[in-house]
């Protein structure tokens, strides 16, 4: 039906975001649904962030019509962690939900490999990820971090709040709810909100006061794999005090070389350089996606 206006003429359609694909389910949770956009044997899996799910950025629909182009599938998918469930579901959880996902995409898809893209908490998700010795890991042939910049330092949270949280964990609460006041956004675990707000938690890959060696040691087996990071230099989430250029470059050594793009003005989704962002992804994926494809699993 068309929308029609109080004085019944036709009201403008926003056709922004109308892309066709196919929705498929590839866990048993009801939250675990995809959406994959082209018929082509292999995928660019975009890992969104906290509070994020389909069509979670601006750049995923020019994204889709490159790709097309070149002969891949856009998968956006819902995993625990989306939408508000970030603060009751973990790193653990999200490996444990990409990696069903990889494996649908084998099984029923015939998929040759795929290429992770993550925005904001999606990069700490691929990081773990390609870290956990997961069964599919191996299916992973290039890793993209969009925005990779770190919770704790956005999230500025005190002292009192994470002893409270380590108290809780002591008495074996982790899984008790912090009071509201500390996280007002959605529900969160005293677990998770450990794992984000304290120092070298399980989350806090991406901070600046972490030392060369911290970083090492979190991101260096990333040295496995083909990487790019992208660098918003106007992220609205990384602190002024942080050098990012500077810090965009300990993070590519920490990475074992990777690749990085710093795009100039943009904000932490990019929202404000869609092209610029398509342009940095599709130069990687022509580049390094799936060296090697034609007979991957031998």
């Amino acid at each position: 039906m068309v929308p029609t206006s109080p004085t019944g003429a036709t009201a403008a359609v926003n056709n922004k975001y109308k892309l066709h694909g196919v929705m498929f389910k590839y866990g048993p949770k009801p939250i675990q649904v995809a959406f994959k956009i082209g018929n082509f044997k292999q995928q660019v899996v975009f890992v969104g962030g906290f509070k994020e799910g389909i069509l979670a950025t601006e750049y995923l629909e020019p994204l889709e019509i490159a790709l097309e182009k070149e002969h891949w599938s856009l998968v956006q998918f819902l995993f625990s962690s989306s939408y508000n469930g970030y603060g009751v579901s973990g790193l653990k959880q999200d490996t444990t939900e990409l990696d069903q996902l990889i494996s649908y995409l084998i099984d029923n898809e015939d998929s040759h490999g795929v290429i992770l893209l993550g925005h904001g908490h999606g990069c700490q998700d691929i990081v773990f990820y390609l870290g956990s010795n997961a069964a599919w890991s191996r299916a992973v042939r290039a890793a993209i971090l969009q925005a990779p910049v770190s919770d704790r330092e956005y999230f500025q949270e005190t002292g009192s709040m994470i002893d409270l949280a380590s108290t809780m964990i002591n008495q074996g609460r982790m899984s008790d709810f912090m009071p509201r006041i500390v996280h007002p956004d959605a529900p969160i675990t005293a677990y998770r909100y450990h794992s984000l707000c304290t120092r070298n938690g399980e989350d806090d890959m991406f901070s600046s006061d972490l030392s060369d060696e911290e970083l090492k040691e979190k991101l260096g087996h990333m040295s496995a794999t083909p990487t790019l990071v992208i660098f918003s230099m106007a992220d609205e989430h990384v602190p002024q005090h942080v050098d990012k250029q500077e810090f965009g470059g300990r993070l590519c050594r920490a990475l074992g070389g990777a690749e990085m793009v710093e795009i100039e003005s943009g904000n932490h989704s990019l929202s404000n350089r869609t092209k610029e962002a398509v342009q940095a992804i599709m130069e990687f994926v022509k580049r390094d996606g799936l060296k090697g494809c034609e007979d991957p699993w031998s």
